[in-house]
């Protein structure tokens, strides 16, 4: 059996467990009245986004270095549905720290980054604009809440149905 490598599976958990702190925080702060707490929530929660956005930049490079081991043998339909939930998962990594930012930007907060580095406002102040991206940034978020749980099922699935070692590539204490 072929597994992934340490550092694609440090990135992998690494990177899962942030943008389920940062979803659970987004989640949390949304509805609450504004007050300071709810003001620091929302730098915690632009910390995680940038955190998520440069440790995407850095799995990028573990994965062209130590690329994926080849898809265990399953039906077509099945291995081009995780080659697509792959793809919008790189895609989602990116956009939606992205969209945070710009929403940030365009509702003139600025986003510093551990409350120590700056990041420069991508966009003008500009309230209808802010009020669009946080739409595009919730929805994003949302589907990127469904496809985990898409991808979650289907390691389920491999392991408990199919019982192959789809999981134990990625969890090496688990055995086949």
């Amino acid at each position: 059996m072929t597994r992934y490598s340490w550092p694609s599976i440090g990135a992998h958990w690494l990177i899962a467990l942030l943008i389920f702190a940062g979803f659970a925080l987004g989640l949390y702060m949304h509805d609450l009245p504004l007050s300071p707490q709810k003001l620091r929530f929302y730098s915690y929660h632009k910390w995680l986004g940038v955190t998520v956005f440069a440790l995407v930049l850095v799995r990028v490079l573990v994965r062209w270095r130590y690329p994926p081991p080849p898809l265990l043998p399953a039906p077509r339909w099945q291995q081009r549905a995780a080659q697509g939930v792959h793809r919008a998962f790189y895609f989602l990594m990116f956009a939606i720290p992205l969209s945070g930012w710009l929403m940030s930007s365009a509702k003139g907060f600025s986003t510093v980054w551990f409350g120590v580095l700056p990041l420069p406002d991508l966009l003008e102040k500009n309230e209808a604009l802010g009020d669009l991206l946080r739409d595009v940034h919730e929805t994003l978020n949302w589907l990127l809440g469904s496809l985990v749980c898409l991808h979650v099922g289907a390691a389920l699935k491999h392991h408990w149905h199919d019982r192959d070692a789809t999981l134990a590539r990625m969890l090496p204490w688990i055995r086949r």
